[in-house]
């Protein structure tokens, strides 16, 4: 009867090579079964003892080439009587008083020249398998000096964690190809670390962003509760300013699946003018070059309309266009020139391309990089203040939108201050293919679509 317990059964391991894995003494590897028998797996796992295997045995094909070429010139040398006639009163036909006849002497010299080859061979064999022991051994103590560095990097990349990515291997050293190994390898954690430092971060910020709203209506809301005399007038206030509420975070819902969207790629391509899209989002009174027409006068709209074709996501490259042009419009202010804004639309070394100008404050170039991360605002402020006139600051997500679309399609953004207050930001797609060229449409807008 069989135990079913769990533990009663344990499955034999299995190498898809060499066979089911049986199990060996303490400190012996492990053999396979296979149908031939039973054999055991030789091949070393350590690089340390392949790097010294190496070495051995290219010392060892070395010297025995060395011995084999030493031993055929010996061979081929011609046969000398000098020392046998230096030893002729021992040779066998002699009185020690007369000298042998010459072809005594050759075969004596020919006998002893045969002694002497197959001693050479022997002592060389004895020599060679003498230093390849040595060899191995040297072999072994160098790979362990030149996987040092190896060994160092591994224990300190094991000490590294998600939460302690500011470490570094740091590693001292001529410039080699351990050090430029190593010195990659602390870029990467850099990169590793600067992304999860800006995950926390938007974290941080999408959750305070999407937190406030709910306080603001759930504090409206108590006040209303609160009141015992509350008019139909002020409980309607109350409604309004909920809504109103709610659909800032609705807005703020979107642009965030707006961001995500971006930065997962391009689902559906189309072609597209870049000038008609731009036309089709400016009101006509702004693109007369005149007003917004409200009561409070808007900026003047400038527009230089080019043809741009673009393949890419409608939709999404409509999202950037209104997002540039909404920020430009939002951050506007009034200068010595005025206060307008200025779209231009064309090709540009052979690429389609988006500028948008606008005056406004005096933006630090320094500051110029983090305007187009999510919810950061000129200045040290990372979050709205939510509060009068807390409309006109936007999400703080508009340009990172912008910056992760024109990356979906394998495009640039630059910015770059103006001398006199305002942003420019130019966006630049990669060559459009002609109409009816087939294209790849799984790809994340690569230049060459």
């Amino acid at each position: 009867m069989t135990d079913a317990s769990p533990g009663a059964a344990r499955r034999t391991p299995y190498d898809p090579y060499l066979g089911p894995v049986l199990h060996a003494p303490h400190g012996h590897r492990p053999w396979h079964a296979t149908g031939g028998g039973v054999r055991w797996r030789i091949a070393p796992r350590s690089i340390r003892w392949r790097l010294t295997l190496l070495y051995s045995a290219l010392f060892v094909v070395a010297g025995a080439a060395l011995l084999g070429f030493t031993y055929l010139l010996v061979s081929r040398a011609a046969p000398s009587t000098t020392a046998a006639s230096s030893v002729s009163p021992g040779l066998p036909g002699g009185d020690g008083l007369t000298t042998p006849d010459p072809p005594t002497l050759t075969l004596y010299a020919e006998a002893l020249r045969a002694d002497q080859l197959h001693q050479l061979l022997v002592e060389a064999g004895i020599a060679l398998a003498v230093m390849t022991l040595a060899s191995v051994a040297l072999g072994r103590l160098m790979a362990g000096r030149v996987l040092a560095p190896l060994r160092t990097m591994t224990a300190a990349a094991r000490r590294i964690s998600a939460d302690d990515l500011g470490r570094r291997l740091a590693v001292t050293g001529p410039e080699d190809e351990l050090k430029a190994m190593a010195d990659t390898f602390d870029e990467v954690l850099g990169r590793l670390e600067g992304a999860f430092e800006a995950q926390k971060q938007f974290v941080a910020n999408a959750s305070h962003e999407l937190r406030t709203p709910l306080t603001l209506q759930q504090a409206i809301v108590d006040v209303a509760l609160a009141d015992p005399g509350a008019s139909v007038e002020s409980l309607r206030a109350a409604c309004l300013r909920v809504r109103a509420a709610g659909q800032e975070q609705e807005r703020l819902i979107e642009a965030l699946l707006t961001l995500a969207r971006s930065q997962r790629g391009l689902e559906h391509r189309e072609f597209l003018d870049l000038a008609e899209l731009v036309r089709d989002r400016l009101p006509a009174a702004e693109f007369a070059d005149s007003g917004s027409g409200s009561g409070e006068q808007g900026p003047r709209i400038r527009a230089d309309l080019g043809p741009a074709p673009v393949l890419g996501d409608p939709q999404l490259i409509e999202r950037l266009v209104v997002n540039l042009t909404d920020n430009a419009v939002r951050h506007n202010t009034e200068g010595e020139e005025g206060s307008w804004v200025r779209l231009w639309t064309g090709m540009q070394d052979g690429r389609p391309a988006l500028r948008i100008d606008n005056t406004g404050p005096v933006v630090p170039r320094d500051q110029v990089a983090g305007l187009f991360r999510p919810f950061r605002r000129l200045g040290t402020d990372r979050t709205r203040t939510h509060g009068k006139g807390r409309s006109h600051e936007g999400l703080g997500l508009g340009l990172s939108i912008v910056t992760a679309v024109a990356t979906a399609h394998g495009g640039t953004v630059e910015a770059w201050p103006r001398q006199r207050g305002g942003l420019s930001v130019r966006v630049t797609f990669p060559p459009c293919p002609a109409p009816g060229t087939r294209t790849d449409r799984q790809g994340v807008g690569s230049p060459g679509d």
